[in-house]
């Protein structure tokens, strides 16, 4: 089944996002809406879609997140169903991301993407940072860029730091944000969201 895709942002744009949600928000939760706003604002166009179980959820049907494993093969999907026109990176908000990075090697390779966003990579769950989810990013050969919170519960500033992540991998930190780049006084939220667009326009036109 093909995906039903929401778009912003220049129609003629030069770069186009690609980007899956997160675990319990849909593609036009008020954070995504401000990102891909954001993002318009640095002339990329974004496309959002959703996999199926958050699909279903429109339809009155409360499924849970499945495995990200699980949702590879509806990543792949949605990339082959847009059918982008110039440089398409993929990427996605914390569980969106991850799935995105696990396909991501495949569809670099085959010159169907140009790179990797992720935002708010979820490193581990909440509290059990023993519990990792780094083993493919270790030797991850697609450039790729993780905008994160300094304080985000899923992977802090100070436990990524000791990671070993591939070096094909650039983080960009927000001082203070949380999982959702959100900070405390005097950062913004709104400021946070404008330095990520700003920091993945500029490196998407330099990737």
């Amino acid at each position: 089944m093909m995906p039903d895709f929401l778009s912003a942002g220049p129609a003629d744009a030069s770069t186009t996002l690609l980007l899956a949600h997160g675990a319990g928000a849909p593609m036009d939760s008020a954070w995504m809406n401000a990102i891909a706003e954001k993002l318009a604002e640095q002339q990329v166009r974004t496309v959002r879609f959703e996999f199926g179980y958050m699909a279903a959820r429109r339809e009155g049907q409360r499924k849970p997140p499945p495995r990200g494993e699980t949702l590879m093969p509806e990543y792949v999907a949605a990339v082959e169903g847009l059918g982008a026109k110039g440089k398409l990176f993929i990427g996605g908000k914390s569980l969106g991301g991850r799935v995105a990075s696990m396909v991501a090697e495949g569809l670099f390779h085959d010159g169907k993407i140009a790179g990797l966003v992720c935002l708010g990579y979820p490193f581990h769950p909440p509290g059990q940072s023993d519990k990792l989810r780094t083993k493919h990013l270790e030797s991850l050969d697609v450039t790729a860029l993780i905008c994160q919170g300094t304080r985000d519960p899923f992977g802090t500033r100070e436990e990524v730091t000791k990671y070993g992540l591939s070096r094909s991998i650039e983080m960009f930190w927000l001082e203070d944000g949380d999982h959702d780049f959100k900070p405390r006084k005097p950062y913004s939220l709104d400021g946070h969201l404008s330095h990520a667009a700003e920091k993945i326009g500029k490196w998407a036109t330099e990737t």
